[in-house]
């Protein structure tokens, strides 16, 4: 019989997360615009594809001038200015690509950039939160949110591509919205025993995953119905090393040192899709539990997320267990619904591993066959990527054996 939350166990919610009704973790509406006297960094971030391809940004940035961060108020402008000085900083580092990176980033950069990341408490590197929840806008404001309407605020070279590649993933954090509305539903079902209310929200959250894997599909479908958005050898060759960061990769071993905010080099991963709060919510929710070193890989990429999320993530973690409640329950619509979740979720992890295969492990292998054959040819768009980050994420994880052990362990949640 169902039993109603006591005011000791009041309804789990997601306002106190910062998660949009319509948007999930994406931010609404983000800013294109910093007040008037952040307008130097503006000037530059909006141009930092030419400036890297020209190798003038580096000596842009060292021009400057050194601005002060309390101008900036709001939640909107001090994400603006993250992703701002984020691109700027992988556009510093890698503008000559791994055989020339710098030790050390300049203070009229890297001050503002940690006081901004402080705030906010985001790390001083680009993130997912970055480059995608909080870089987008449409071109008609009136029309759809889908890949014709989208246009990035900043971007890195790799032209078109970059958006397509920031854009497919957007689509995918919206696609999951139903899925995050539908946690609150299931954690209170099972605090008052309500099979049938845990029934439907199960129900809903398994066709959001379908619809996040059909998301994900438009990345590189080779379906004539589809555009090709990415193209696996200009991400491979000339978009990734942008997303690369300066722990575990081998060109940059000792880090960066941020010049004015501390003498010692500081190590930060690069972009990853283990950035995003979504696998992270649905593992808690669903019970899914990692293998030693992903689990702890996955529990570092939090660090890297907004903090609301990263509190969300941790606070399903600690509500009474939905796999033990289906158990007990012993009921075959809640025990069906629970399973299709989990068919879904490796259904996602499963297609995410076809895409890495077909946007790394494919690209490297070619890259490798060039240079054994002495055959560095500049035609080659993959011949002109970094070698340090061959068999890596560009979050600095050995990929594809992570992701398998990750995809296996949501295979033994199964009922």
């Amino acid at each position: 019989m169902a039993s109603t939350i006591t005011d000791s166990q009041k309804p789990f919610s997601l306002d106190p997360y910062h998660v949009s009704e319509e948007f999930g973790f994406i931010l609404p509406a983000p800013l294109a615009e910093l007040p008037p006297y952040y307008q130097p960094w503006m000037d530059i971030a909006q141009h930092v594809t030419e400036l890297i391809y020209s190798h003038m940004l580096r000596s842009h940035i060292l021009k400057m001038p050194l601005l002060n961060t309390q101008f900036l108020e709001s939640h909107r402008e001090l994400r603006l200015a993250h992703l701002a000085l984020s691109v700027m900083t992988m556009g510093y580092v890698w503008q000559e690509g791994e055989d020339d990176t710098v030790k050390m980033l300049p203070r009229n950069l890297a001050i503002p950039y940690c006081e901004v990341s402080q705030r906010l408490g985001l790390p001083p590197i680009l993130t997912h939160a970055d480059a995608v929840l909080a870089n987008w806008r449409k071109r008609d404001p009136q029309g759809l949110f889908d890949m014709e309407n989208l246009e990035l605020l900043v971007t890195l070279p790799g032209g078109d591509n970059v958006r397509g590649f920031f854009m497919v993933t957007l689509l995918v954090e919206l696609a999951a919205v139903p899925a995050i509305k539908s946690i609150p539903l299931v954690i209170n079902g099972v605090q008052c025993g309500d099979a049938e209310t845990v029934t439907r929200a199960l129900e809903e959250f398994s066709q959001a995953m379908q619809g996040m894997t059909d998301a994900l599909k438009l990345m590189h479908d080779v379906s004539y119905v589809v555009p090709v958005y990415v193209k696996p050898e200009v991400f491979y060759g000339i978009m990734r090393i942008y997303l690369s960061g300066w722990k575990d990769n081998s060109s940059m071993p000792a880090g960066l040192v941020y010049e004015g905010v501390q003498a010692e080099p500081m190590e930060y991963s690069g972009g990853s899709a283990a950035q995003s709060s979504l696998l992270h919510c649905f593992d808690e929710l669903l019970g899914v539990k990692h293998e030693a070193k992903s689990g702890a890989f996955l529990t570092r990429m939090r660090n890297y997320m907004p903090p609301s999320h990263k509190r969300l993530i941790q606070d399903i973690s600690l509500q009474p267990s939905l796999r033990g409640f289906v158990q007990q329950q012993a009921c075959e619509p809640l025990t069906a619904a629970f399973q299709l979740c989990v068919t879904k979720l490796l259904a996602l992890r499963s297609y995410h591993i076809n895409v890495v295969s077909r946007f790394i492990t494919v690209p490297a292998a070619r890259a490798r066959q060039l240079r054994n054959q002495g055959n560095i040819s500049q035609e080659e768009t993959v011949s002109r990527a970094p070698t340090a980050l061959e068999e890596t994420g560009t979050g600095g994880s050995g990929i594809m054996s992570f992701l398998k052990t990750v995809r296996d362990r949501t295979r033994d949640v199964s009922i």
